[in-house]
């Protein structure tokens, strides 16, 4: 009689809608119990009662103290995504401070406590995947904080993949292009960005959330077993050029 093997947690922070939203669908299909955090929301509860048994949604802020807490009280974790992440275009010489620590606090202090906490939780075989862009590999207009988060983040899935491959586990980044999410909507609303974000893509459009969840879903497995401190770019060329 074969034996089953046991089922494997992940924990997706920003679950609830665009990227977050599909990523945990991947992974529940995938078999994978998912534990997705997000604030309280009617789009948590009704991808908790989407999912069912396979899904535990914890309604809470990524950057407070609650969600560190209920991480490291709980039971062990095989698989993180640090997908939470904002962006506030603004020109260089007009960033405000506001918006400076708004997305220094989100989209690196965050994740990089999440990920410390998580790691505590983590034994060999483990997979963190931190949300990056294509913006952490370029420069971009009016983009200069969040492309300096994600180049934080970049060199932060490097240096945690040295760190901590000796205890078996692995750290990687996906680095999608544009995909229309509730985040982007509101840019690519604009006929001129639009443009800009087609022209700059070879392939000549924009990348779906289910091909970004597929990257996720591929690092996470046993598949990418010696990929480590790598950025899986989804970006339909943007960056070759």
């Amino acid at each position: 009689m074969a034996v089953r093997a046991p089922v494997r947690r992940a924990l997706v922070t920003g679950a609830s809608k665009g990227l977050g939203r599909s990523i945990c669908r991947a992974l529940a299909n995938d078999g994978i119990q998912v534990v997705g955090v997000a604030r309280s929301s009617p789009e948590l509860d009704r991808l908790a009662s989407e999912l069912g048994d396979l899904f535990e949604a914890w309604p809470l802020d990524v950057t407070g103290e609650e969600v560190l807490a209920r991480i490291e009280s709980g039971g062990a974790l095989d698989i993180l995504v640090n997908n939470a992440g904002a962006n506030v275009p603004q020109p260089f010489t007009e960033v405000t401070d506001q918006a400076l620590d708004h997305l220094l606090s989100l989209n690196v202090r965050a994740a990089f406590r999440i990920a410390r906490s998580v790691s505590r939780r983590m034994g060999p075989g483990g997979s963190v995947i931190h949300m990056s862009s294509q913006m952490g590999h370029v420069g971009s207009p009016n983009r200069t904080v969040y492309c300096m988060t994600k180049h934080a983040i970049e060199g932060l899935s490097k240096a945690m993949a040295v760190e901590l491959a000796p205890r078996g586990i692995r750290v990687n980044c996906v680095a999608p292009t544009f995909v229309r999410t509730p985040m982007t909507e509101a840019m690519l609303v604009d006929p001129a960005f639009a443009e800009f974000v087609r022209r700059m893509i070879p392939v000549g459009r924009l990348a779906t959330a289910d091909e970004v969840a597929a990257a996720v879903l591929y690092l996470a497995s046993p598949a990418a077993a010696m990929v480590t401190g790598h950025s899986l770019v989804i970006d339909g060329g943007w960056t070759a050029q």
